[in-house]
């Protein structure tokens, strides 16, 4: 049987461990896939350096249009990033009749549902595991594992960047600009990394697990969005001796209303498992009605836990390439006339737990007074800690019961206006994964 063709768009960190994995592992994915898979040709803006890693005897060109028009290519794999150019290229691949493979998940945040559809309409297939989680097959898992289930919730650190961050921050008791400054020097961070300490590259990760898991267009438009970046060691400390462990997690639930999809830093009870995983390591919590739950957990970057992830992908296409296209399986797990218009809700609408610390003026009637603005927006607090501030005052940090968020953004607004409050309200929402 004639070998699938592949064209490289990129051969930087992911791209090279594309291509040593299937070089070197050639032989076992032949046997695997039910035929060899080779690169033909790679397209790079430096032919030099791609020489320097491939060696001779490859196709190496600069022209991407040229490799996504090659009648003798198969399958196009992006791993250029961004989601302009990529778009471009990956729309005109699909429209030449070529199956894409990507790693680009804002690309496919952004643009996915464009994307899909011409995908369906070419009876091409669009195939993105190593967009999220890296070498975790969590895609996979969700599209295929589990389509038994009604996914209740999906719960993930889908960011090492920021996973390693925060690890760093409660075991060595640093602020997050010393730890932020060796997570670059290690190569954890990049040098603006914004988009992980901010929550982006997380929020991209999660609006595609949430369109897997509910069968939902992709919409990251409305996700919410927070990073790690204002977190102080204080509260991480604070957290640790109330028996939590702050991570950023990424978060999408099924609800009567409509679907949660937010993405920001919580505190997360020490016992649990999420709360465990340390360093640059990912790990995603799914949880089904009949399955209950699921726990998946590995490395969600670097060159060959990527390029595993890429590969895996190259050997689904391949084998389904002669496949009858409506008897795929379909690119967001639900069948494409299937797909529901269920709302994202707003986070005012979200419930949960929530850690308040603030400052005050030492003296009485303090607590009544901050009690009661809480009790009046139905806020029940679940425990309390008072204790003298180095620089006077006193800090206090509450736990509320299940709370609505657009109640504790009010009682938050209220408190923040009394006189003898000193700071404004740091808030953390607490999840409990049960």
């Amino acid at each position: 049987m004639n070998p699938m063709k592949v064209g490289l768009l990129g051969l930087g960190v992911v791209g090279g461990g594309t291509w040593s994995v299937l070089t070197r592992n050639a032989e076992e994915i032949a046997r695997r896939a039910g035929r060899r898979i080779e690169v033909s040709r790679i397209a790079v803006r430096d032919v030099a350096k791609a020489r320097a890693r491939v060696g001779e005897g490859m196709e190496i060109t600069t022209d991407v249009q040229a490799l996504v028009r090659d009648p003798d290519i198969d399958i196009v794999v992006e791993l250029i990033g961004g989601d302009t150019l990529a778009r471009e290229l990956v729309l005109q691949a699909i429209a030449q009749g070529k199956h894409v493979v990507t790693a680009n998940k804002a690309l496919l945040a952004k643009h996915g549902n464009e994307i899909f559809a011409a995908a369906s309409e070419r009876g091409v297939m669009v195939a993105f595991e190593a967009a999220v989680a890296g070498g975790i097959p969590i895609i996979k898992a969700i599209r295929e594992g589990l389509t038994a289930n009604r996914i209740q919730w999906v719960a993930g650190i889908i960011n090492g960047t920021t996973n390693f961050i925060l690890s760093e921050m409660r075991s060595r008791g640093l602020p997050f600009g010393e730890v932020l400054a060796e997570a670059q020097r290690l190569g954890y961070a990049e040098a603006d990394p914004t988009f992980d300490v901010e929550g982006v590259d997380a929020a991209h990760k999660l609006t595609l697990l949430a369109s897997l898991a509910f069968g939902i267009p992709v919409q990251f438009e409305r996700a919410h969005i927070e990073g790690i970046s204002h977190l102080a060691q204080e509260d991480i400390a604070h957290a640790e001796r109330l028996g939590y462990r702050i991570k950023l997690l990424g978060i999408t639930k099924r609800r009567a209303e409509g679907i949660e999809l937010r993405v920001h830093p919580a505190l997360v009870p020490a016992q649990r498992l999420l709360a465990n995983v340390e360093g640059a390591m990912n790990a995603v919590l799914v949880r089904g009605d009949a399955v209950g739950p699921t726990l998946y957990y590995g490395q969600g970057a670097g060159e060959e836990p990527t390029a595993s992830a890429v590969v895996a992908d190259l050997v689904d296409v391949t084998r389904l390439h002669t496949a009858d296209p409506g008897n795929r399986v379909p690119h967001l797990a639900f069948q494409p006339d299937a797909m529901a218009d269920t709302p994202i809700l707003p986070i005012e609408q979200i419930s949960t737990s929530y850690y308040l610390r603030l400052r005050v003026d030492d003296q009485p009637g303090v607590l009544a007074d901050i009690a009661r603005i809480l009790a009046d927006r139905s806020i029940s607090i679940g425990s309390m800690i008072q204790q003298p501030s180095h620089i006077g005052g006193a800090d206090i940090i509450f736990l509320t019961h299940e709370a609505l968020e657009g109640n504790i953004n009010r009682a938050i607004e209220h408190i923040e206006s009394l006189a003898f409050v000193r700071s404004k309200v740091t808030r953390l929402r607490v999840e409990n994964l049960t």
